[in-house]
């Protein structure tokens, strides 16, 4: 065999570091996955080399009045290799009408609640959203969790916000058909433009035509609302503390009432907290929609369900939804209540949609641990066999656990959760007690309305005229409610209508500093005893008449712990929550045709264990 040169054998390790070195320069990017979650890429971890630029996409409605379609403001931030190696990637889309700034809160933006119930109150002053934001950037949010792992993530905002033209309703059919553009659009089915009023349009190539959504909020409600469009290629949703109906947003069975922490907050006001859009547009818009439609509709007289709010009611437009849900949520969200979620929840699992629901004991918003947003989407978007679809369908986090580290449940509420029934037995101006026994003839009490008092200073009065309290033996083991308490009241009014509001609460009470938020307050709910047939239609009440009223509390699920005792209170303005009418209403209940449902885990049997 003729021997290799020196210089023959120095070219071919040349030619093969070469071909190495050419061979690691054209290495592409791709999604990598690994215990069924997607990972970070170190290509598309490099932010200086994303692309990011806007565009925007045709709608199918005209709601700003200049005999135009209007146009949504969209923008994307994606990994070069989208460019360079012609790569596509599924999208993560989030879109929200705060992104260009909202309104000052002042007390001014807000209704007057110091009224006779029946009122509408003084009038609010209008107050103007300065717009803010620069193009081509609408948001950051979300791209350093997803672009690096993966995702294009896309953002757009509502109509009549920012650079999106039309504007905002609130809950109205162009804020579910603005992101169905935009998904149209992603998936190559109508065209993008390069200006709000050019015809040079945009194509997204580098997009699989599969899309999932998430957003906290008002973010979180627009995700649903996509969703309920039915819109092919939007293929799961994560909405966070959603608001899925606004009317059970700003009334409580029949009740006028605010969003926790924002006191005389209605429809009209959110309107004008996120009118961002064109300046020159906003008189006919506030006219149109905030004036007329919300003004005709919203009804802060009665509190009535109507058609107005049937319309802004998402469970009333499910019927096309397909998209998997993930939904997440706080139980001690008095902002939007986790009622909000379960509903929805509940009809999409009903539905035989795929749906899981994690909660967390915190307040607003809160989403879940990244290990099950990225399974959700790692399954659903880029269509990897993880499993997660036979995944527990509950993820509770304990009360003394991190966020990060809820405990997987079979569902919720609690399978192994059953309903139990408690009596009143008298104690005012004290405290009386709850028991499962049903006493005979404990006649009635009294109680006299006062805002003046909040809801903490009457749960921790040893004794007071403005509440009535019952309370069960004190628990000698942790009792688990997971559920919808329901209570049913039979209350007569010593005027024509009145606030009537309920608590669940642990007791003893506890105000040190170093109070939890699972302390204290088990659950609450609001009525209108004028609606005690129906939320569509109230009725003055007779002096002295009693009224049989049902309604369900905001869904729970805490672990009272031993020593204490689950207190009932009943009172009628609610100073943080429900309008402030004139002191002195008189609120008289028919203890032996009051009850409260639990629902408690083992049922009968841990409770009176637990009560023994």
């Amino acid at each position: 065999m003729k021997k290799l040169s020196k210089l023959s054998l120095f070219s071919l390790i040349l030619i093969a570091s070469i071909t190495s070195a050419n061979a690691q320069t054209t290495e592409k990017s791709v999604p990598v996955f690994k215990n069924g979650e997607a990972q970070i890429v170190p290509g598309f971890d490099a932010p200086k080399d994303w692309i990011r630029h806007d565009l925007w996409v045709e709608t199918e409605f005209d709601t700003d009045g200049d005999n135009k379609l209007d146009r949504v403001h969209v923008a994307v931030t994606r990994p070069i290799q989208t460019d360079t190696e012609g790569l596509k990637l599924p999208i993560i889309y989030v879109s929200s009408p705060y992104f260009a700034g909202t309104a000052e809160n002042t007390p001014a933006l807000f209704w007057n609640v110091n009224h006779e119930l029946g009122e509408m109150g003084k009038p609010r002053t209008h107050t103007p959203v300065n717009r803010k934001g620069k193009r081509p950037i609408i948001s950051n949010s979300h791209i350093r969790k997803w672009v690096p792992r993966g995702y294009i993530v896309v953002h757009s905002s509502s109509p009549g916000t920012g650079l999106s033209q039309g504007s905002p309703t609130i809950g109205g059919d162009n804020e579910s058909l603005a992101p169905k553009a935009v998904i149209d659009w992603l998936c190559g089915r109508i065209p993008g433009y390069e200006s709000p009023y050019g015809d040079k349009k945009v194509h997204a190539y580098w997009s699989t035509g599969v899309v999932g959504m998430t957003g906290t909020s008002y973010n979180g409600t627009i995700p649903l609302a996509a969703a309920t469009t039915g819109v092919e290629g939007l293929k799961a949703i994560i909405p966070i503390a959603p608001n899925t109906s606004y009317y059970h947003y700003y009334r409580s069975n029949g009740l006028v009432r605010s969003p926790g922490g924002y006191l005389g907050e209605d429809i009209d006001v959110l309107f004008d907290f996120v009118h961002s859009g064109d300046e020159s547009k906003r008189a006919y818009n506030s006219a149109t929609v905030r004036d007329k439609e919300m003004m005709n509709g919203m009804d802060r007289i009665t509190g009535d369900y109507n058609d107005f709010w049937a319309g802004r009611d998402y469970i009333n437009d499910m019927k096309p939804m397909k998209a998997a849900l993930l939904m997440s949520h706080g139980f001690n969200d008095w902002n939007v209540m986790p009622e909000h979620s379960y509903r929805i929840y509940n009809k999409a699992r009903e539905m035989g949609i795929p749906s899981q629901i994690y909660y967390h004991q915190n307040g607003h918003g809160g989403p879940p641990p990244l290990t099950l947003m990225n399974r959700w989407f790692t399954h659903y978007l880029h269509g990897i066999e993880n499993g997660v679809e036979n995944d527990p369908r509950a993820w509770i986090v304990r009360e003394n656990d991190d966020k990060e580290n809820p405990t997987p449940y079979t569902d919720y509420p609690n399978p192994d959760a059953s309903p139990i029934t408690l009596h009143l037995n008298a104690g005012a101006p004290k405290i009386g007690q709850l028991s499962i026994a049903k006493p005979d003839n404990q006649g009635t009490e009294t109680l006299v309305d006062n805002y003046s008092f909040d809801g903490s200073s009457l749960a921790s009065a040893e004794e007071t005229e403005h509440r009535l309290l019952y309370v069960t033996p004190i628990f000698k083991e942790n009792v688990h409610l997971s559920g919808i308490p329901k209570i049913t009241i039979n209350v007569s009014s010593s005027k024509a209508a009145a606030n009537l509001s309920v608590w669940l609460v642990s007791l003893p009470w506890d105000q040190h500093k170093t109070t939890k938020i699972t302390d204290n307050i088990i659950t609450r709910g609001w009525a209108d005893p004028q609606n005690y047939k129906s939320i569509r239609k109230s009725e003055p009440l007779k002096k002295g008449k009693f009224y049989q009223v049902s309604f369900d509390l905001i869904p729970d699920d805490q672990i009272i712990e031993k020593g204490q005792q689950i207190g009932l209170m009943i009172f009628s303005s609610d100073k943080e929550y429900t309008l402030h009418p004139k002191p002195g209403t008189e609120l008289t209940i028919d203890l032996d045709k009051t009850t409260l449902e639990l629902p408690i885990v083992g049922g009968l049997k841990s409770f009176n264990n637990a009560v023994k």
